[in-house]
């Protein structure tokens, strides 16, 4: 009934982009706040980035350094993960998750998609 799926992840070069999309079903996003993170192997699973359903909660992690950008399109029912210059230190298997309203960047979601692996090599 409630879901999450994600879409776009796969092989990229060092220095290029990906758009990450995250399509909810069985319930509409305009309330929720829509987080993303990843794993990435032999890690813990770490918050990357969240769409807010409120203008000025946006977040990103600290370590990304603005290379990433969160946006929605609720008459879509998707969030989007835009990811440039990216390196192997950002593969890993991404995840979005949905929680009421704000955003924050632990677990403290409700809602979770299965993943969409990110793979950045030659």
């Amino acid at each position: 009934q409630l879901q999450l799926v994600e879409s776009g992840g796969g092989l990229v070069q060092p220095g290029g982009s990906l758009r990450l999309s995250c399509v909810a079903s069985g319930f509409k996003l305009d309330y929720f706040a829509i987080g993303w993170f990843r794993q990435a192997p032999g890690k813990e699973r770490e918050g990357v980035s969240c769409a807010s359903s409120v203008s000025g909660n946006d977040m990103y992690a600290d370590s990304l350094e603005g290379r990433f950008t969160v946006s929605r399109d609720n008459a879509k029912n998707t969030v989007y993960l835009q990811m440039n210059n990216l390196s192997p230190g950002d593969t890993g298997d991404y995840y979005c998750a949905a929680r009421f309203r704000y955003c924050v960047l632990h677990d403290n979601y409700d809602y979770w998609g299965p993943g969409t692996p990110v793979t950045v090599g030659p």
